[in-house]
């Protein structure tokens, strides 16, 4: 069952780019922000992605320049040695004298040949129309790279501050059990109760500190993947982030806009659909290929024993020749057949992508709408049972409740306000995800894809 429209209602805004383009601004914590400056300048995941996309755009132009004449020039020059055989003669003072020819003779060239394919049946123009595609695919996987890096690094940095409200919880509790744990000891030693309560007071108390190593382990993890996501080492990168601080908050109005939105702000859609386009422009190369390519090729040459006469004369040439597959086995026409399959394929994953959208947006507005009700529930029950607690605490110290009256009442508290905790975390976690879903993060990107900048 989807959200009802109703909530669309009660808690969505007219979407606009200036809103998805700084999204976590909206959560009103410099600290965060600051984070995700950082990580989208040295986050090595985009570093990569920057590559990728740099190198689809020298694709496209290494495919344009087929559209253009290709141009040849080579030039030698040298000496050349020649000896002729001959006899031999004896001189007046009877030295031998030999009759043989021997000479040395200089030769220079120079050739320049040009050749140019006409794009008779369309290879070459769609070979560029699919490298065009190719390109704004690689610039939305770019976008979808950080747009997914924000959103993680947000999650990381809720569950750090999350961590860090559950230490203070647990530490405050383990002073209230460490009280109790005294007065019971106290109570015991004047004979006024058993030492079941004290070996209850001390088994609550150590469940207590037993969860706290825990804690800090997950503010550890938090902490390692936050200076792993802003391009740094974990450990110092982050040492400021452990002074605690509260669970970032947010408006309660948030941009939804309408699901078709979400289809033109997705970069994941937008590039599964740019997919889509070079699939079908390369069925176009595979078919052209069945048909005669025609070119044209000339050149221009000249030789000369003289580096002074090297241009006297100049010979030259200018040919077109046609080249048609007679036989190839089938080659040709399986190639266009499989590149059909594989058109088929991004067909389908396009229209997944545009489901998995949907389902995002839909999934991550149940999860906000859940979160918010359990915090005012939470709230509710926070407070009835801080009220219980300080009403047992000083009736148990009265001698009139037992220790596991109080013990349940503390655990109760406890609970409420992990609980509590949790819920404003996983509001904060499912904007994040709504965000995310929407599409959002991207859109003040300096490398945008190339159907986005001509926009």
């Amino acid at each position: 069952m989807g959200v009802p429209a109703s909530y669309y209602q009660s808690v969505g805004t007219p979407q606009n780019e200036a809103d998805l383009a700084q999204w976590w601004t909206r959560l009103n914590d410099p600290t965060l922000s600051a984070l995700i400056d950082t990580a989208i300048a040295n986050n090595l995941d985009i570093v990569q992605a920057q590559a990728r996309l740099r190198q689809a755009r020298e694709s496209l132009a290494q495919t344009n320049a087929a559209f253009l004449p290709q141009l040849n020039a080579s030039g030698n020059g040298g000496k050349n040695y020649r000896s002729q055989a001959g006899g031999t003669r004896v001189d007046d003072s009877g030295n031998v004298i030999s009759t043989g020819a021997s000479n040395w003779s200089s030769s220079y060239s120079a050739n320049t040949s040009a050749s140019w394919q006409i794009d008779l049946f369309g290879e070459l123009s769609r070979s560029a129309e699919a490298a065009r595609a190719e390109l704004a695919g690689s610039g939305y996987d770019l976008a979808t790279v950080r747009m997914t890096i924000i959103s993680e690094l947000v999650t990381n940095y809720v569950q750090a501050r999350l961590a860090q409200e559950q230490l203070r919880i647990a530490r405050e509790t383990q002073q209230v059990q460490q009280d109790n744990f005294d007065i019971a000891g106290w109570r015991l030693q004047a004979g006024l109760v058993s030492s079941l309560d004290e070996q209850q007071a001390r088994a609550q108390l150590a469940q207590t500190r037993a969860s706290i190593p825990q804690q800090e382990a997950n503010l550890r993890g938090s902490l390692n993947r936050i200076a792993v996501l802003t391009g740094q080492a974990p450990g110092e990168a982050t040492r400021t982030l452990e002074t605690p601080a509260p669970i970032p908050t947010a408006t309660s109005q948030i941009a939804l806009g309408i699901p078709a939105d979400t289809l033109r702000q997705r970069p994941d859609v937008r590039s599964a659909e740019r997919a889509l386009a070079a699939a079908t422009a390369r069925i176009g190369v595979a078919e052209a290929q069945l048909y005669p390519s025609l070119g044209i090729s000339g050149n221009l040459g000249t030789t000369s024993n003289a580096f002074s006469d090297l241009f006297s004369l100049i010979t030259g040439g200018l040919f077109a020749n046609v080249s048609q597959v007679i036989f190839d086995g089938g080659r040709l026409a399986s190639q266009v057949r499989s590149q059909r399959a594989a058109t088929d394929a991004a067909f389908a994953a396009y229209k997944q992508s545009v489901l998995t959208a949907l389902e995002d947006v839909e999934n991550a507005m149940a999860s906000l709408a859940s979160a918010r009700a359990r915090q005012t529930e939470f709230t509710i029950a926070y407070d009835a049972s801080n009220n219980a607690a300080l009403l047992a605490r000083s009736q148990y110290q009265a001698g009139l409740i037992d220790f596991q009256t109080l013990s349940n009442s503390e655990t109760t508290l406890l609970n409420a306000r992990n609980s509590l905790a949790t819920a404003r975390s996983d509001e904060i976690l499912a904007i994040a995800r709504l965000y995310d879903a929407l599409g959002g993060g991207w859109q003040s990107m300096d490398n945008r894809p190339i159907d986005e900048q001509k926009s």
